[in-house]
């Protein structure tokens, strides 16, 4: 045979990988739009459980409004960011935090504000005061804590009331478990002035203002005085802290006297009862 004839060479086919992958790639997708599809079609994509905790004073059914969901809602629908700021809008509520968890749960975490007194309302209800000036209706029957204050003589319009409730949520419950009663007592000299009443019997005077500073000082005043056998008086906490008894005060203008005391001048230095 000769050299120079040679059998033709085969045509070598193309490879088809790419195209294969492409397939692949479109039927992944296909596949996963089917799947997201079926997914938000199903109950496993609604809320199924709503959990609601920290709530003493405001109903659960009160924050399950204000957080605009419900069950049976879209659990991707809304941030739990979205739903713990509207929560939080409502009166009582100092904080809110909102946690999903899959599937379908959502759980609502609220803290409210501390009481920090109580009143009685004119046809003898008791009411919780919260340090946002929040007032609640107490269940029938409730008893209020002998260590907590009972505001009196206070209109809930009263801009210094809010003011109040602020300043009392700022100071321990303990420094506060002798003051049985706070009502107003507003000066020309002192707009804010209030009146508190101890369990040890003793009268204080001084003003919102002053009240979460001077408050610390107060026990120690009263044990100072009643080391003399000095049970009872008025004991002013303004600019600057004094006693005065009972008995040095006129019969008929003794009502006057505790109730309108002479405010300190400016500047004057602090006066302690003598050991």
């Amino acid at each position: 045979m000769s050299e120079d004839r040679k059998v033709p060479a085969l045509p070598v086919p193309k490879p088809r990988a790419r195209s294969n992958r492409k397939m692949l790639i479109f039927l992944i997708l296909f596949f996963i739009t089917v799947l997201v599809v079926l997914f938000f079609q199903s109950s496993l994509s609604r809320i199924s459980q709503i959990e609601i905790e920290g709530n003493e004073l405001i109903a659960p059914d009160v924050i399950e409004q204000a957080s605009q969901v419900a069950v049976g809602d879209r659990f991707f629908a809304a941030s739990s960011s979205a739903i713990a700021a509207r929560v939080a809008k409502l009166p009582m509520i100092q904080h809110a935090d909102v946690d999903k968890h899959f599937p379908g749960l959502l759980k609502i975490t609220v803290q409210e504000f501390p009481k920090v007194a109580f009143q009685l309302t004119a046809d003898g209800k008791k009411q919780a005061v919260l340090a946002d000036g929040a007032v609640t209706t107490l269940p029938p029957g409730t008893s209020i804590p002998l260590d907590m204050p009972i505001l009196t003589g206070w209109d809930d319009s009263n801009p210094n009331k809010a003011a109040l409730c602020k300043a009392l949520g700022e100071i321990p419950q303990s420094a506060l478990s002798d003051v049985s009663e706070i009502k107003p007592e507003p000066s020309e000299s002192y707009p804010d002035k209030i009146k508190l009443y101890t369990r040890s019997q003793y009268e204080v005077i001084t003003t919102i203002a002053y009240l979460p500073d001077k408050i610390d000082s107060l026990p120690g005043y009263i044990a100072s005085l009643q080391e003399q056998h000095i049970s009872n008086g008025v004991i002013t906490l303004l600019e600057a802290e004094y006693h005065t008894p009972y008995e040095t005060v006129p019969d008929d203008a003794k009502s006057d006297a505790k109730t309108t005391p002479k405010p300190t001048p400016k500047n004057t230095p602090k006066n302690t009862p003598k050991p």
